[in-house]
């Protein structure tokens, strides 16, 4: 690995590589496995080269089946070693729900402990690259529900590097979602420092005014926001998830506390997506800290279209933050 101390010039794609990279190198029961993983470098590129640098035995090419990679996924992980599978886009982790949601999820439980299934799913989500309705669909929310999973979004470069090696030493499956979107946005990134930390949210932004809750794919547009927001005189503080199961409440309240006003931004449709979530638990946990009603921000509830002008009014954009946002505050 070409790693120094001077921070570097990476894309998402590229950081995502790099932790695929770490992994791989640092221990040999770990291994990737998915469709076009190996010699078509992955559906997105993340894994280009990997098969090179590795070989076949850790980088897996498989059949187009998701349903039978997923379980073999479970059973390599049942049997000492530490796959990561990578579903094409998430409306294919449909064919693995059985999998993840009947199997990965529940064997600790139903085995009284004796089983773990250390298994991490990667999973691209999300629209915003004239996908339509076939692949731009906003999932996280589905497995966000199912106890036994843990549902993680990077949304910076340094957890889409750092994220992977602690699912990896986490004993229970982990779904990780990458953004579609993200993945040619480029940054500045740091020398690693370890793995990061999976059970806290990240204040990304401070601000006194109003509370913006985001991740993945929405904390660009919340943190653009923010500072257009901050020209006109208003102090957002922008919360990043990070990880949607176990959720961080703690930290949405805290912020909620300082500003006693919320907005949340979600790529998801509002009905029952995680952005409702946050909603409920402020509501049960800190509705007396709320000085306005809250504002919620999700797709529009229609399939999401491929006409570009169409997609971009179809989901969140920086102009409607804001003028959450100043409702809110207004």
């Amino acid at each position: 690995m070409n790693l120094t101390a001077e921070p570097r010039t990476l894309t998402f794609r590229e950081a995502l590589r790099e932790g695929l990279r770490e992994a791989l190198a640092g221990d040999e029961r770990v291994f990737l496995m998915g469709e076009d993983v190996g010699r078509y470098g992955g559906c997105f590129a993340v894994s280009q080269g990997l098969l090179e640098e590795f070989g076949e035995e850790r980088v897996r090419d498989t059949p187009l089946s998701e349903s039978a990679f997923v379980g073999a996924g479970i059973g390599a992980a049942l049997g000492g070693t530490l796959p990561i599978v990578e579903i094409m886009t998430v409306n294919f982790a449909m064919l693995a729900l059985d999998q993840i949601v009947n199997n990965a999820a529940t064997l600790r439980h139903m085995s009284g402990g004796q089983l773990n299934v250390p298994l991490v799913v990667r999973i691209p989500t999300g629209p915003g690259r004239q996908l339509a309705a076939q692949h731009s669909h906003t999932l996280e929310g589905w497995f966000a529900h199912v106890p036994g999973l843990r549902v993680m979004a990077p949304a910076t470069l340094e957890d889409a590097r750092g994220m992977l090696a602690a699912a990896l030493a986490d004993p229970d499956p982990v779904l990780v979602f990458e953004q579609i979107g993200l993945y040619g946005v480029r940054g500045e990134l740091a020398a690693p420092a370890g793995p990061v930390g999976l059970d806290r949210a990240a204040v990304r932004r401070p601000g006194s005014d109003v509370t913006v809750v985001a991740y993945g794919g929405t904390l660009a547009p919340a943190l653009e926001a923010a500072a257009e927001l901050a020209s006109g005189g208003v102090s957002a503080e922008v919360v990043d998830l990070r990880t949607l199961r176990p959720l961080d409440t703690a930290t949405v309240i805290g912020s909620v506390a300082r500003t006693h006003r919320l907005v949340v931004v979600d790529n998801a449709w509002r009905t029952g997506g995680p952005g409702a979530e946050v909603v409920a638990r402020v509501a049960e946990e800190a509705l007396d800290e709320l000085d306005a009603p809250v504002e919620r921000i999700g797709a529009v509830e229609v399939p999401i279209p491929y006409a570009r002008q169409l997609e971009e009014a179809a989901l969140p954009s920086v102009g409607r933050v804001v003028e959450a946002a100043r409702r809110a505050v207004g």
